[in-house]
């Protein structure tokens, strides 16, 4: 059976305009217990250490959720087609937040926090590997740049809500949005590569087939380093502002400045990596340069933090750096067939940004075996991130223009 090709040459078309709205929502869904962390647990009459301790193992639960998500999303994407599998997560990522409105206790949190996870962890993974096999290849990094600026956004969006909402309404409101997305998702077609390719007698979907052989293994395990320190800038640095500050006695560092100026940076970045990696027809030596841009913007970030400086700019910079969430996603899109696409941009997205689960013990360890600060422990864990990290891109094989009609053996 054949399948007419529907491809789109202009990045301005129904595919980004769903996927990067989807991101949008998935953003602004995600990074609303970054910014309602302290006030919604004062609420629940937790203080002092414990606002710290319960809300790392809140940001905890959330990123397990979105690791099992990415996960059930992608087997079900690459099986049974990138629109189905969203249906169901948004209505539960919608479902969850509603239900967070209403949250009495730590516990319920918790769980409803994990259970958003899940639901948040197809958006980014799905909508780019949508973006990715709708376009041409010449044109498709311009669509996977209005996706992640647009994500950006969301995040910068979630930002601003924790100045002019309450956080109890402000949960309600990304539910509310979320079901105005799943209804416009239902007129979202498949993409002409996965239809091509949906008889064919190769598995799809599978998790073994990633781990089968050595080398796709290593390749898997790359991609989710590149992209760890985007999370361990915002998820740790940021979202630690508070207490960072306090431990120097830093005043005016406010987490919200701090946090909105960081995905105005990453908005800004993900519009020009992706262009420059559009111009330059590289994926690795963008990558790599706005690596040592985030690098840069870390090293003085901390300076400002010893000196008693203002942290505000700093975040802005390090958004930058962070800012190649676009070429990072279309890069991990690019290595792998048609049958495993979904399933590994799904997964890797989340397991990058469930890395914090890692990074949160990490650098706590760090802090009770060497008995140093909270900084000291964020400087140390920062430096194996951006090692690795570094280490991965090198590594990797260049993709741009790479040909997307293929499949995993």
């Amino acid at each position: 059976m054949s399948h007419a090709k529907v491809e789109y040459h202009s990045p301005f078309n129904m595919a980004v305009l769903v996927a990067g709205l989807g991101f949008f929502i998935d953003a602004f869904d995600l990074f609303l217990f970054n910014v309602y962390r302290l006030p919604s647990l004062m609420e629940l009459g937790l203080k002092d250490a414990e606002l710290t301790a319960c809300g790392e193992r809140l940001l905890s639960w959330q990123m397990a959720g979105m690791m099992l998500g990415g996960i059930i999303t992608g087997i079900i994407a690459d099986k049974k087609g990138r629109s189905i599998a969203l249906y169901g997560s948004i209505a539960l990522y919608s479902v969850a937040n509603i239900a967070n409105a209403f949250v009495q206790d730590v516990d319920s949190y918790a769980l409803i926090r994990f259970l958003a996870g899940v639901g948040l962890a197809g958006e980014l993974g799905s909508g780019i590997t949508l973006v990715a096999e709708s376009m041409s290849v010449k044109n498709r990094g311009y669509g996977t740049i209005l996706v992640a600026t647009l994500g950006a956004l969301g995040a910068v969006s979630a930002g601003l809500a924790g100045d002019f909402m309450p956080w109890r309404q402000a949960f309600l409101s990304a539910g509310i949005a979320g079901f105005v997305l799943l209804v416009l998702r239902l007129k979202t077609m498949e993409t002409h590569v996965f239809l091509a390719n949906k008889n064919t007698k190769i598995a799809k979907g599978s998790l073994w087939l990633i781990v089968k052989k050595r080398q796709r293994l290593l390749k898997y395990l790359a991609c989710i380093l590149m992209g760890v320190p985007i999370w361990y800038s915002v998820g740790l640095l940021i979202t630690l502002t508070p207490e960072l500050a306090k431990e120097h006695a830093l005043s005016g560092a406010k987490l919200s400045a701090c946090f909105i100026l960081f995905q105005i940076g990453i908005a800004s970045g993900d519009l020009s990596s992706g262009i420059l990696s559009q111009l330059f027809k590289s994926r690795k030596k963008i990558l790599l340069g706005f690596m040592a841009l985030g690098i840069a913007g870390t090293c003085w970030h901390f300076y400002n933090l010893y000196a008693g400086n203002g942290i505000v700019i700093t975040a802005f910079l390090m958004g930058l750096g962070c800012g190649y969430l676009s070429v990072f996603v279309t890069s991990t899109a690019e290595h792998f067939g048609t049958n495993l696409r979904v399933t590994v941009t799904a997964t890797v997205t989340n397991f990058m940004r469930g890395a914090v689960i890692v990074l949160i013990p990490l650098h706590q360890g760090i802090q009770h075996f060497f008995g140093t600060s909270l900084s000291v422990g964020l400087i140390i864990t920062g430096m194996i991130v951006w090692t690795l990290a570094i280490t991965a891109v090198i590594l990797l094989k260049e993709t741009f223009g790479r040909d997307l009609n293929f499949e995993e053996m």
